[in-house]
């Protein structure tokens, strides 16, 4: 049974990678591999994808630069990293180029499975909120997903962007990291990784670092909030 949705999956291991599409073949998601990255600008320029599966050691063009330039291409289409580098310096580059996750090998199915219906199922907006949430000179436009400070367009990414909406939302109140793993990654389990610590990391250079005034704060052994 196939579903509307289309994965590119980037990854010159033969085994593997036959392995991978088998299994999202299975699951109802048309599959195209790509060996290298040449072949894999290819596909992504050509094709209409839902979602990314990328290795970063890849020939030609490795992961880190197919990353960024389908970044580039596509704002918002689901970038998942799958690499055996599990190094905190390598999942900060694939997240500072634009991936959405990152994913270590070996990986269990069920948690690549879980990772991709939360990309692939999440809608943008929500009916009945407002189309703006204002704090102080941080604007959030919801409507068309832009978000300015001192009328600075702050440039984010689809992941960024709904970690600072929920704890916008949730202005002075303090949200645990389970809360923002359960609502921003859509994951009721730890997956043992700083992923947060990474993105809280990212939003503070973009929003916080060239100003004053600091919006995003931590609140030691519970969480982080807007003020």
């Amino acid at each position: 049974m196939s579903n509307a949705y289309k994965i590119l999956l980037v990854e010159d291991e033969p085994k593997l990678s036959k392995v991978i599409k088998e299994e999202l073949v299975r699951q109802g998601y048309d599959t195209d591999i790509a060996k290298d990255g040449l072949i894999a600008e290819q596909l992504f320029n050509e094709m209409g994808y839902s979602l990314v599966l990328l290795d970063i050691n890849v020939p030609y063009k490795n992961g880190l630069e197919l990353c960024k330039e389908f970044r580039r291409i596509n704002k918002k289409i689901p970038i998942i990293v799958l690499s055996a580098l599990g190094e905190i310096n390598d999942k900060v580059d694939a997240f500072a180029l634009g991936a959405d996750d990152y994913i270590i090998k070996p990986f269990h199915f069920d948690e690549l499975f879980a990772r991709i219906k939360v990309f692939l199922k999440r809608t943008e907006g929500t009916v009945g909120e407002p189309e703006k949430l204002i704090i102080g000179d941080l604007i959030i436009d919801l409507s068309v997903k832009t978000v300015t400070r001192g009328g600075d367009l702050i440039p984010l990414t689809a992941k960024e962007f709904s970690l600072l909406y929920l704890l916008a939302k949730n202005r002075g109140k303090v949200i645990s990291k389970q809360e923002i793993m359960t609502k921003v990654w859509d994951l009721s389990f730890d997956t043992g990784t700083n992923t947060i610590e990474v993105y809280i990391s990212f939003l503070r250079n973009k929003l916080d670092k060239p100003f004053d005034d600091k919006l995003i704060h931590t609140k030691p052994g519970f969480g982080y909030y807007i003020k």
